[in-house]
């Protein structure tokens, strides 16, 4: 059965406003595990920077129309082992199923994936339910400050700094089909 949700190409006048709703989105579990913060999370620069990934695509999650979410994915056309670069529901919208469809929505656009993977940060319980309970994909690695993720800017970069558990991440992979 095909997805309630459809996704919609993020036009460059957009940005600010994807920005925005991921950065509120990430507020509700950030907040709870934390507290109030002084800067948003992700930082300004983290998302900008990623629009300018090789081979990033970001879609707003569309629902009756709406805009209830956004998503941004890496998609390797030569190897299929795509990777989920952002996914987020807006907050006013969570409970309703709509991040399990959004997630079926973004697999029936990339019906050739092989592998996605992505990364979230320890503390998003929420999050780790969704894409293992939810969505079909395993835990396979926990990055952390003995084991970097490989893919995380070296420190003294622009992306290090107080960031809240910024350097603790589970990686999670769902094999599509077999290699």
């Amino acid at each position: 059965m095909k997805s309630p949700i459809t996704l919609s190409t993020v036009r460059p006048d957009e940005i600010p406003v994807f920005c925005k709703k991921l950065q509120q989105s990430f507020a509700v579990a950030v907040i709870e595990a934390f507290g109030p913060q002084k800067e948003p999370i992700p930082s300004d620069h983290e998302i900008l920077e990623s629009f300018d990934l090789p081979d990033a695509q970001a879609y707003h999650i569309l629902w009756q129309g709406n805009k209830v979410g956004g998503v941004m994915v890496k998609i390797h056309e030569d190897t299929q082992h795509n990777h989920l670069v952002w996914f987020f529901i807006s907050p006013e919208h969570h409970s309703k199923g709509l991040g399990s469809a959004a997630w079926k929505a973004v697999e029936e656009r990339y019906p050739n994936t092989k592998v996605w993977d992505t990364v979230t940060p320890y503390f998003e319980k929420r999050n780790i339910h969704f894409y293992v309970n939810k969505c079909g994909f395993h835990i396979v690695e926990f990055y952390n400050m003995r084991h970097k993720d490989p893919n995380m800017e070296p420190p003294g970069s622009a992306q290090d700094g107080d960031c809240i558990g910024s350097d603790e991440f589970f990686r999670f992979v769902k094999r599509m089909h077999q290699d």
